[in-house]
């Protein structure tokens, strides 16, 4: 990730006059091009950028002799692996210049190539039964006849030729495709979150130089790649405080609506993980600095690269004021092919956006006839729309448009025998749809993404990380919010509440919390989950301070007392954890209101205590009137029922709290997949390290723990605990994991019967199947939750909650948690 600078002095020979000279510059790390202290142009060898234009021809008062500086980067436009495009890192890779030359470029000779090109694709592609294919190959033939490459002369005659046949029109009811410029730079992924501003510096300069040369260019920047026709907020501002020169130029292509900002969030955030408020968010986030920066908020959400999409998101875009959906992923599904490319999508509540994916399944086309052919033909919902979107540039790593690929667009405006191409933007395409929209079909649900299903769980540190600190920010929020009503001196800390949200946000990107990125990127995200917690803390205290300052002085003769704050929606009796005298460890049943707080000097005393029991055959008996347990010496659960029902949840021969260890061996995307075939080399966890003991005998809390070894070099500590008048079971879990290529799960069969199991979602729930009747039910072997899973019949069922997990699956009548 280091960088080079190299000084580059350049003359000009006279003779060169009324010339197209341009700055050669090869090599396989990613480059810039400084002139006048201000970036200029990207260089990527991989994005088939490795030149800038000095002049378009020569002019005697143009300068002769200048000073470039080209800033080289020890990684390339996939960062810096070795092998293969997913590898990580390799510190002893070398970078290369392999050219650096000035030149004179012959615009007669190119235009003739593109001719060509587009001509002997047509041929080819167009097929035999076409006329079409021959007219376009005859005519090649001719060119070829015509032109003589020793006489520059007869290159007008040759490109003429090819000029007619481009100019034959098209009928009225051809498909029409609507092109727009897009970069895709991932936020952090195969690179960290500082080489991601020199990306999208890169290539957003690389725009800016080609909308200067063509007016009618527009681009859709969006936030995870480089240049895209939308932006994700993030991006925009470490440009405008990076490349300040730079910004200024994007604000004026912005305001002559070339370059256009869509997206509407912070980030391209994971569809699936963050929480609803963490949604809700990013779109506030991202819409206030759409707003402030260019007046406007964005009408489509474009979140074109992420792993699924939750069944609460048309609901969280219509509030945000967006009505249109633009993604593609989707195409990546493993098992089923999605059945539409325009559709209205429905959410849990009924809420609908019109959504659209690019028939030509990529964010990242080049503009060649094969593309075009294959966006009409791959279209699913022909007859009902006859409009779609192509969205041309090199992505990922960013890149974006080229010259050739706008030049090949143009060749194919409109020509008979090729879908008519028009330069576009996000606005005019969706505006067409919603007046073709009445045939469309409707899509109600979750956008399950049958693919990636690992990154529900890959990275644990990282899930972890981020549920603590969405709950971290709500309490801050809660109390000084609270703080504030009150009245006082107190402020609310609203600058700082943004400069933690919006670094919980980033953290949210698509390959960060999904957890597939490299150990650096891994890194940082830890450390600014650390940042958070801290300073979460201490506004915490802050407010806590102000809000019950009076209650948390010592007052003489009073008895010694403590204050439990609940900073959640409903009144709570639980047993909380105090310090005593000496630092020891005392528990008391307290009683705190809704949203509020409570001074706790004399506990509750429970209505019955819990009872705490060890049978002769090693097994351990818990019970506090409510729910009853039996634990065997494996810390697996026999026996869970409620005390009045006596109904028993645990099948009869099964336990529960059953870990299990799987192969975890996936056809490519190695963070990203659990494969469905990982199923068949379940293993029972039966190494026992440490049989199961009492650890609390009683009373306000009882509890149980034990160990085991995990596979060959891990091991897990587990202690079950039951505090009084709870309605569930604790599992505090310890992993020290050292496996590779390997699953840990566990397991709690129950004995309810239903053909559907719920799982908590953003503001709501879902429900998905048990069973695996269709290829749409068994390609969701692994799917997605947040903090808990259901399985309910009438009148009774069990539920598995969590805090810090979102693999899970219901099949049959086993709930599992992927650990």
């Amino acid at each position: 990730w280091e960088t080079c600078w190299f000084k580059v002095e350049l003359s000009i020979p006279p003779v060169w006059a009324g010339r197209e000279v341009h700055f050669v510059w090869e090599s396989d790390g990613e480059g810039m091009v400084w002139r006048d202290a201000q970036p200029v142009q990207g260089l990527t060898k991989e994005g088939e950028k490795t030149s800038y234009i000095l002049t378009s021809s020569l002019k005697e008062s143009e300068p002769h002799s200048l000073t470039l500086y080209v800033e080289l980067a020890c990684n390339g436009l996939f960062g810096a692996g070795k092998g293969s495009m997913i590898a990580p890192p390799d510190p002893d890779r070398r970078f290369t210049l392999s050219k650096a030359e000035l030149v004179i470029f012959n615009r007669d000779v190119y235009e003739l190539l593109v001719d060509l090109e587009i001509l002997l694709d047509m041929a080819q592609l167009l097929g035999e039964e076409n006329q079409r294919s021959f007219q376009a190959l005859y005519t090649a033939n001719q060119m070829v006849n015509v032109c003589d490459v020793t006489d520059p002369s007869t290159f007008p005659a040759a490109h003429d030729l090819a000029a007619a046949i481009f100019s034959q029109r098209n009928g009225e009811s051809q498909h029409t495709i609507h092109a727009m410029g897009h970069c895709h730079i991932d936020s952090a992924w195969l690179w960290p979150y500082e080489e991601t501003i020199r990306k999208c510096a890169r290539s957003w300069v690389t725009v800016v130089r080609l909308m200067e040369r063509n007016p009618e260019l527009t681009f859709a920047c969006s936030q995870p790649r480089l240049i895209s026709v939308l932006w994700q907020a993030q991006q925009f501002e470490w440009v405008r405080s990076w490349y300040p020169g730079l910004y200024v130029q994007i604000q004026d292509f912005v305001a002559k609506k070339q370059f256009i900002p869509v997206g509407g969030t912070w980030v391209e955030m994971d569809g699936n993980l963050p929480s609803g408020e963490s949604m809700v968010r990013q779109f506030l986030q991202g819409q206030r600095f759409f707003q402030e920066q260019f007046g406007r908020i964005c009408s489509e959400f474009w979140l074109p690269d992420t792993f699924g999409y939750s069944a609460q998101l048309p609901q969280l875009m219509r509030g945000c004021g967006i009505r249109r959906f633009l993604t593609q992923k989707l195409s990546w599904n493993l098992v089923n092919t999605f059945p539409h490319h325009t559709f209205f999508w429905e959410g849990i509540d009924g809420s609908r956006v019109l959504t659209h994916f690019p028939p030509g399944d990529s964010y990242g086309m080049h503009g060649r006839v094969e593309e075009m052919l294959k966006t009409v033909k791959n279209n699913k919902d022909k007859g009902r729309v006859n409009h779609s979107a192509f969205l041309f540039g090199f992505g990922d790593g960013g890149g974006g448009p080229t010259q050739k690929m706008l030049d090949r667009m143009k060749r194919m405006s409109d020509t008979d025998g090729l879908p008519r191409v028009q330069i576009s933007t996000p606005d005019r395409l969706f505006s067409v749809l919603e007046k073709e929209s009445s045939k469309l079909c409707t899509w109600v649900g979750e956008l399950f993404l049958e693919l990636h299903n690992g990154t529900y769980t890959t990275q644990a540190q990282i899930k972890k990380g981020n549920r603590e600190c969405e709950r971290i920010l709500h309490d801050v929020e809660v109390l000084s919010t609270l703080a504030v009503a009150q009245g006082g001196a107190f402020q609310y800390p609203a600058s700082q509440l943004q400069q933690l949200w919006r670094l919980l946000l980033l953290n949210q990107f698509h390959d960060v919390l999904p957890g597939s990125c490299i150990q650096l990127v891994v890194e940082d995200a830890l450390q600014y989950y650390t940042e958070i917690r801290r300073a979460g803390a201490k506004l915490q205290d802050e407010a806590v301070q102000s809000l019950c300052r009076e209650l948390l002085q010592p007052k003489a003769g009073s008895a010694e007392s403590t204050l439990v704050l609940n900073t959640l929606p409903w009144e709570r009796t639980e047993v909380i954890s105090r310090s005593g005298p000496a630092g020891a460890e005392n528990l008391a049943l307290v009683t705190v209101p809704s949203m509020g707080y409570a001074i706790v000097r004399e506990p509750l005393l429970p209505p019955q205590p819990v009872a705490v029991r060890k049978q002769e055959d090693g097994s351990i008996a818990m019970e506090n009137g409510v729910i009853a347990v039996c634990l065997d010496m494996m810390g697996r659960l026999t026996s869970l029922r409620l005390v009045d029902s006596e109904r028993e949840s645990v099948p009869d021969g099964c336990c529960a709290n059953q870990f299990a260890l799987f192969d975890d061996v996936p056809l490519y995307w190695d963070a990203w997949d659990v494969m469905d075939y990982h199923l068949e080399t379940r293993k029972p966890v039966t190494m026992l390290l440490k049989p199961l003991e009492i650890t609390l005998a009683g009373g306000l809390r009882g509890s149980a723990s034990f160990s085991l070894q995990i596979g060959k070099s891990s091991t897990l500590t587990q202690e079950i605990i039951l505090d009084a008048t709870c309605p569930y079971l604790r599992f505090l879990t310890q992993v020290e994991w050292k496996e590779a290529h390997k699953f840990l799960k566990v397991e709690f069969p129950v004995q309810v019967q239903s053909t559907n199991a719920t799982y908590e979602i953003q503001f709501g729930h879902l429900q998905r199947p048990t069973h695996w009747n269709t290829s749409w039910d068994w390609a969701r072997f692994e799917v997605w939750a947040h903090k808990w899973l259901d399985l309910s019949e009438h009148g009774f069922g069990v539920a598995l909650l969590n805090d810090c997990k979102y693999g899970a699956s219901a099949h049959g009548n086993v709930l599992s948690l992927s650990l």
